[in-house]
């Protein structure tokens, strides 16, 4: 009876420990257990990184242009559905000179689902964004920024940097000046601020929040002194990740 209690009490413990390590892998913006992955750039330089996931979306074109009239660079993590959706405002994306990165293709939920699934939608998003703008996005987030086993298997595939977020600005439930005023307490030279440009695979989404608050944003850094750049390039001279 006791080898049994022991046996049971060491089995449970290992699972808690499995689970333990799967949650924090998951989540955790520095771990590199389901594949390699950043969450800041370099630090060397007054620079940060504008990044806008789930797009592209009507709202799309009024970012752009705000964009375009401030000079700022931003890397947007697109949706295969979306860009299916408009092709023609990613489009646009590239065309400004902005950076694509691949955001799955229809917007789930990663955990808990098998390798295949998760090589599915990552891989038909790539083959959409590379058929529809010419781009071979380099850069990969998941969509909630939750990973999972099977990340790193087609990422080693397509040659993807996992890409999380110094700070999420939360801006599909927040009011523009909470949005602001969030991320600009915690920006700093190599962050990388999280913002969106859609909602999911959601058709016509309110995006106005993130607009407001991204025209407030912009300006306060640069006056800053910050420039902005895409996160490839925010990305050298940072030290390897351990």
């Amino acid at each position: 009876m006791r080898a049994l209690t022991f046996a049971g009490f060491t089995a449970g413990a290992m699972l808690g420990g499995v689970s333990a390590a799967a949650a924090y892998g998951s989540v955790s913006k520095s771990s590199q257990l389901f594949g390699p992955s950043v969450y800041r750039g370099a630090s060397g330089r007054k620079s940060i990184a504008l990044t806008f996931d789930d797009g592209p979306t009507e709202g799309t074109l009024a970012l752009l242009d705000y964009l375009d009239s401030e000079g700022a660079m931003a890397t947007f993590f697109q949706c295969g559905m979306n860009v299916q959706r408009f092709p023609h405002i990613a489009g646009h994306v590239v065309a400004a000179g902005h950076e694509i990165g691949n955001h799955t293709f229809s917007h789930p939920r990663l955990t808990f689902r098998s390798p295949e699934f998760i090589d599915r939608e990552i891989t038909e998003a790539q083959k959409i964004i590379q058929f529809e703008t010419g781009i071979t996005p380099m850069l990969l987030r998941p969509p909630y920024g939750f990973r999972w086993p099977g990340m790193r298997a087609v990422q080693h595939k397509l040659s993807l940097l996992g890409v999380m977020w110094t700070v999420m600005g939360y801006d599909w439930r927040w009011p523009a000046k909470r949005i602001s005023d969030y991320v600009l307490a915690r920006s700093f030279p190599g962050g990388i601020i999280c913002l969106h440009d859609g909602r999911g695979v959601q058709r016509n989404p309110d995006t106005s929040q993130t607009l407001m608050a991204v025209r407030t944003i912009v300006p306060v850094l640069k006056d800053l002194g910050y420039k902005f750049e895409v996160v490839s390039d925010i990305l050298r001279d940072r030290p390897p990740a351990r």
